[in-house]
C-alpha cells in the first residue's frame, strides 16, 4: 500500500510538473525564490496529502473535491478578492444575468476574510432595511458566510423580486447580531440622484455610481446649473461602491486638463502597465471643488477622488475610502472551472497605492462634525471595518456644512 501510494504520490508530481511545462510556467516568472527543485518538493508533499486523505479519512474521499478544495485555499489564502470557481459559478459569472432579477441593492466585499457591506445601493431594499456601511454579513437565510465566496452570496441574495432574503448582521456599535428580513426588488440604479444650486450659487450633484452613461448624465447637469449661474461645487461620492474605471476616467475629463494623470494600473510585468490622461476635452476648470466621501466610497470612486486631490483639482471632504482598488482576471480552466485572481493594482498619479489604506481625505470630518487631527490624517485603520456613515438631511450633514463654508471662504479670500 504503502508503495502504492509513492508511486501515485510521483504521478500526481509529475503530471502537475508537465501542466506547468505546456503553461509556459517558466515564462510568466514563476517562483523565482524557488527552483523547480523546490516547486518538485512542495508538490510532492501536496501529493501525499491527497494520498493520506484518501486512505485513512474516516469516510471515502472524492479526489477532484479534495483538489478543488486545494486550489480555493490556494486563491483566498492570496488576497480577499482571489477566489476558486466551481463551473456553475463560473457560468454565472459569465452569463450577465438575462432577464430581469430581484436582488437585495447590496455592494459587498471581502475584508479581513469576512463579508462586508460597501455600502447599500441608493433608495434599494437594503438601504431601506436600515443596513449600513462596514455592517458584516454573518449568515444568509441561516446559512454561515464564513468561507462563503463573493459570487456564492451575491447568487444566495438573488432571487425573484418579491420574495425575501433574512440576513444575520453585526454592527461594531452595536456589537452583536440581528436579523434583517429584506424583500427582494429590481434594482435600477441612476447614477446622479441629484443636481442643484444650493446656499446661493454653489452647484450639489450627487453622483451614486460610476456608470457608461456616467459623463453624459454630469455634462448635463454640469449645464444645468452653469446656466443658472455656477460658482462652485460640491460632489458628493459618499456611499458611491464605484462601477466603471472608464467612466470615472471620462469624468475626471470634465475637471482635469489635457494631460493630468488620473490613474496608472500596475501589473507584475511593466510591460504591461497602463497610465489613463485625461484628454482635458471637456473640462471645467474655472470653480472650485468639494468633494464628499466616506467609508462606503470604493473602487472607481477612489480613483477619481485620488485623482482629483493628486492634481489639487478638488478638497476631499470626509473620511477615509474604502480602501478597495484592484483588477481581478478570471481564467478558465479545461474543466469549466476558472481561477479569479488579482491581476493589478490601481495606484493614484502621485503613486499612493489605494487598496488597503483608500483616499484619505484633506479634512477628515464625521458624520457629527468632529474634525480629526486637525483634518490633516485619519489614524490608522487596523480594524479592517469602515466608517458607519449616515448621509443625513442637509441641515444636520456636518460634512455638507464644512464643504460650503469652505467654498464661501475661497469665494472671500479670492474677492479681496
Amino acid at each position: 500500500m504503502a508503495r502504492y501510494a509513492k508511486i501515485l504520490t510521483l504521478g500526481v508530481i509529475l503530471v502537475i510538473l508537465a501542466s506547468l511545462a505546456v503553461c509556459g510556467y517558466d515564462k510568466v516568472g514563476g517562483d523565482k525564490a524557488g527552483s523547480d527543485s523546490v516547486l518538485y518538493e512542495q508538490l510532492r508533499r501536496f501529493g501525499e496529502a491527497i494520498n493520506i486523505l484518501r486512505a485513512e479519512y474516516v469516510e471515502p474521499v472524492d479526489s477532484k473535491k479534495l483538489v478543488h478544495g486545494a486550489m480555493r485555499g490556494m486563491l483566498s489564502g492570496l488576497d480577499d478578492y482571489s477566489q476558486f470557481l466551481e463551473k456553475e459559478e463560473y457560468e454565472e459569472l459569465e452569463s450577465d444575468a438575462k432577464g430581469e432579477f430581484g436582488g437585495l441593492g447590496l455592494e459587498i466585499a471581502m475584508k479581513g476574510g469576512i463579508l462586508t457591506v460597501i455600502t447599500p445601493i441608493d433608495g434599494s431594499p437594503a438601504e431601506r432595511s436600515g443596513i449600513k456601511s462596514g455592517d458584516r454579513i454573518i449568515k444568509i437565510d441561516g446559512k454561515a458566510t464564513e468561507g462563503m465566496g463573493i459570487t456564492e452570496a451575491v447568487k444566495m441574495m438573488r432571487g425573484e423580486p418579491g420574495t425575501t432574503a433574512t440576513l444575520a448582521m453585526w454592527r461594531e456599535k452595536s456589537d452583536k447580531v440581528f436579523d434583517v428580513p429584506i424583500r427582494r426588488a429590481v434594482i435600477k440604479v441612476k447614477s446622479i440622484k441629484s443636481a442643484e444650486l444650493i446656499d446661493g450659487k454653489i452647484g450639489y450633484i450627487k453622483l451614486v455610481e460610476f456608470q457608461e452613461n456616467t459623463p453624459r448624465d454630469l455634462d448635463i447637469a454640469l449645464k444645468k446649473l452653469e446656466s443658472q449661474g455656477l460658482i462652485a461645487l460640491v460632489l458628493d461620492l459618499r456611499n458611491n461602491p464605484g462601477g466603471l474605471l472608464d467612466a470615472a476616467a471620462a469624468v475626471c475629463e470634465r475637471f482635469l486638463p489635457e494631460g493630468a494623470v488620473v490613474v496608472s494600473i500596475k501589473t507584475r510585468d511593466p510591460k504591461n502597465d497602463t497610465v489613463y490622461k485625461s484628454g482635458g476635452k471637456f473640462a471645467h476648470p474655472n470653480f472650485p471643488m468639494m468633494i464628499l466621501v466616506n467609508g462606503g466610497s470604493a473602487s472607481a470612486a477612489e480613483v477619481f477622488a485620488g485623482a482629483m486631490q493628486d492634481n489639487k483639482r478638488a478638497v476631499i471632504i470626509g473620511t477615509r475610502t474604502f480602501g478597495k482598488a484592484s483588477v481581478q482576471t478570471v481564467e478558465g480552466l479545461e474543466d469549466g472551472t476558472a481561477l479569479r485572481f488579482t491581476s493589478a493594482y490601481y495606484y493614484t498619479p502621485k503613486g499612493r497605492l489605494i487598496k488597503k489604506e483608500g483616499i484619505v481625505p484633506d479634512v477628515v470630518i464625521d458624520k457629527n462634525g468632529s474634525i480629526v487631527e486637525n483634518g490633516m490624517k485619519n489614524p490608522p485603520d487596523l480594524s479592517g471595518k469602515t466608517e458607519d456613515e449616515d448621509v443625513l438631511s442637509r441641515d444636520k450633514d456636518e460634512q455638507l456644512k464644512m464643504a460650503i463654508g469652505l467654498l464661501k471662504a475661497l469665494k472671500f479670500y479670492g474677492e479681496k
